[in-house]
């Protein structure tokens, strides 16, 4: 026998009825049933797994084939979970799965004529099984699991090896048909095994001790519990079951065959039609042979034509550069000319280097002597040095020794300023304590006092002023216009021109009374607030407490001015659709960006949300509203537009949230100058900081 035998490969036929039965399986409309006998398979393959586990067969026939084993490497038992009938006749196997077991859906087990030794201990689990055929393999003994096959109704072990039978296969009460060998057995002993099936389980209930009961008394429960309250009289009933069943098989098995038939005559239809293709396939390659040949023809001309104009292009090129060679020779000429020029000036040049290095010697010469005298001024200079040196090191070591008494008494002061201070210093903190509780109390009191309430109020106020931020804003525009006139005289002086400076100095006095006219109304303006807080004041004492506080709230809470005359602005029509549908809180919205009704009209949900109205039902009712309006002022253009109509208008307040546009910038032209070399505007002496 080889070490390494090489797998038998199946025929083409038994190929092509695998492929065939695995496509049939998988047909729209199959059926539960999957064939693959007489394949010739050493395994089963991987795409019968598959199959059974996706479209759930629950009958699988492999017999007639050369199994080793049921399950390969690559594949789990438990794609076989919903299998019902199991046909794995005539093969080879010698083993089962030890997890056999796991086919809990399993009825029928048929593994006659195979070689196995043995059965696993996990059989006893298919407590559905009810038809089990080991015929002629070479089993030696039966498991005792055997006893939880509840359901079992046909065994067949005969044919082999088998010499005892379990004694606790007394307990399958439902068992009508057990086919055995009663010469060969001892236990029970032939006569017994040879009267039949009840005298065999009758003699195993009485080794077990239990009573006998026949199977007919055990069918009807096993068989409600398992399919869901069918009822079957007795053994004839599930022998009659087990014969159609089989005669369904045959009828498949018919069927079967003709499907055959049809398939074969299909394939020598579709023969037929691949012998006419490749009749066609060999007239279209004589064809492309042809148009081969033409098109080799062409490309041959087309390649004389191509070295003819090649030749000529190389002669071209020769000629190209036997012209460059003689151009290059007269250049190599007029180079060697110009390098017996460049030769002559190297001789002159170096005639007139030996003059310099003479001129050279003579100066170095002429400098050790210096060197000399320098060398003796040096010397002096250093003695000098050192004497005044060691004058100084005398002075500073006696210094030295000075501030090393000093320090030492300096020394013990500060040891004992350091003990008093550690004293001191604790009764600092314990002081500082108490002041900084009392320094919090009396905080959180002033806080809370009126006198605070009534300067953040006054501060407020002048803040938010409107007539106060007006002239700052005038007065800063005017500051801007004298200082950009200031620049533009002191450039105008460097330049001489009186006549400009006449004009541009009237301009400065025009602005300098405007100023301090700007100036009087701002003092006037908070002369009148603080005549105002004088009057609140008055009134607060008649008052509520923490009056000063509402006012600052009240103070916070008003709308800006420029925001209520936009809204004054806003169509009654807009502000009656938008106070009908609960949506008041989005008039100063619709004021702040100015939306008209006919605006409105040609606006989408979208521009909407945009705008801030995020209610898609709101968006919808909007503009429902307004394209209702819009059509009947078409309708009716005698009608008042909304803008004609009055406006109730809102009470103004005193001092507007929001700060008012900046005024338009100075009308005096700006001049590029350095702000650290400006005058100040208003004492025309100092400079600005």
């Amino acid at each position: 026998m080889p070490l390494f035998s090489r797998k038998k490969k199946p025929s083409d036929d038994a190929r092509k009825r695998l492929e065939y039965q695995m496509c049939l399986a998988k047909e729209a409309g199959a059926d539960d049933t999957l064939d693959i006998s007489r394949c010739e398979l050493s395994e089963v393959p991987y795409g019968a797994f598959a199959t059974c586990k996706v479209l759930q067969k629950k009958v699988l026939i492999i017999h007639t084939n050369n199994l080793s084993s049921l399950v390969p490497k690559s594949c789990s038992l438990l794609s076989l979970i919903t299998v019902k009938v199991l046909d794995l006749h005539d093969n080879q196997l010698t083993s089962l799965p030890a997890d056999i077991g796991q086919l809990t859906a399993l009825q029928v087990l048929n593994l006659e004529r195979n070689l196995l030794k043995s059965l696993p201990q996990s059989i006893g689990d298919l407590a559905q099984l009810q038809v089990l055929n080991v015929k002629d393999n070479k089993l030696r003994e039966l498991p005792g699991t055997v006893s939880g096959l509840r359901s079992l109704q046909a065994l067949d072990v005969s044919g082999n090896a088998l010499q005892e039978l379990p004694r606790l296969l007394a307990h399958v009460r439902t068992l009508q048909t057990l086919t055995l060998d009663a010469s060969s057995m001892t236990y029970p002993c032939p006569d017994i095994c040879s009267a039949g099936t009840e005298a065999i389980q009758q003699f195993l209930c009485k080794e077990c001790g239990i009573a006998y009961y026949p199977p007919s008394e055990y069918v009807l429960p096993t068989l409600e519990s398992d399919t869901g309250g069918t009822a079957v009289d007795g053994v004839d009933r599930t022998v009659e079951k087990y014969l159609e069943k089989e005669n369904e098989w045959q009828n498949k098995f018919l069927d079967y065959e003709k499907r055959k038939e049809k398939k074969a005559q299909e394939k020598l239809e579709f023969e037929r039609r691949l012998n006419v293709g490749q009749r066609e396939q060999a007239l279209l390659t004589q064809q492309l042979n042809s148009h081969k040949d033409e098109i080799l023809q062409t490309v041959r001309e087309e390649q004389q034509r191509l070295e003819e104009g090649l030749s000529k292009h190389q002669r071209y090129l020769e000629e190209e550069r036997l012209k460059l060679l003689q151009q290059l020779k007269d250049t190599e000429q007029g180079i060697a000319s110009r390098i017996q020029k460049l030769l002559e000036d190297n001789q002159r040049q170096k005639r007139s280097s030996d003059i310099l290095k003479s001129l050279e010697n003579e100066r170095i010469r002429m400098e050790q002597l210096m060197v000399i005298t320098q060398e003796e001024t040096e010397q002096l200079r250093r003695r000098e040095v050192a004497s005044a040196m060691q004058q100084m090191l005398a002075e500073t070591y006696k210094n030295k020794l000075l501030q090393m008494s000093s320090e030492s008494r300096r020394q013990d002061l500060v040891s004992q300023a350091c003990s008093s201070l550690a004293e001191m210093d604790q009764k600092f903190q314990q002081i500082l304590a108490w002041q900084q509780l009392g320094q919090n109390k009396a905080v959180s009191q002033i806080l809370q006092q009126i006198e605070m309430q009534k300067a953040a109020f006054e501060a407020l106020q002048v803040k938010k002023d409107l007539m106060h931020r007006q002239i700052r804003n005038q007065i800063k525009l005017i500051e801007t216009e004298l200082l950009q006139l200031t620049q533009l005289e002191l450039k105008r002086q460097e330049l001489d021109t009186e006549t400009l400076q006449e004009a541009v100095t009237e301009q400065r006095r025009a602005l300098g009374c405007l100023l301090q006219q700007l100036l009087k109304e701002k003092k006037q303006r908070e002369e009148e607030l603080q005549q105002i807080l004088l009057e609140m004041e008055a009134k607060s004492e008649t008052k509520q407490e923490n009056y000063w506080l509402i006012q600052y709230q009240r103070l916070l809470n008003q709308k800006p001015l420029s925001l209520k005359l936009q809204e004054k602005g806003l169509e009654q029509q807009l502000v009656t659709i938008l106070i009908e549908l609960s949506a008041d809180h989005y008039v100063p919205v619709f004021a702040h960006h100015r939306i008209s009704l006919d605006t409105l009209g040609s606006m989408t949900a979208s521009d909407l949300e945009k705008l801030g109205v995020t209610e898609a039902g709101l968006q919808r009712a909007i503009l429902r509203r307004a394209q209702e309006i819009l059509a009947v002022a078409t309708t009716t253009p005698e009608l008042p537009r909304a803008e004609d109509t009055a406006v109730p208008a809102a009470p103004e307040p005193s001092a507007p949230l929001e700060e008012p546009p900046s005024p338009a910038g100075p009308t005096a032209p700006p001049l590029p100058w350095d702000q650290s070399k400006s005058e100040c505007v208003v004492c025309m002496e100092q400079e600005v900081r």
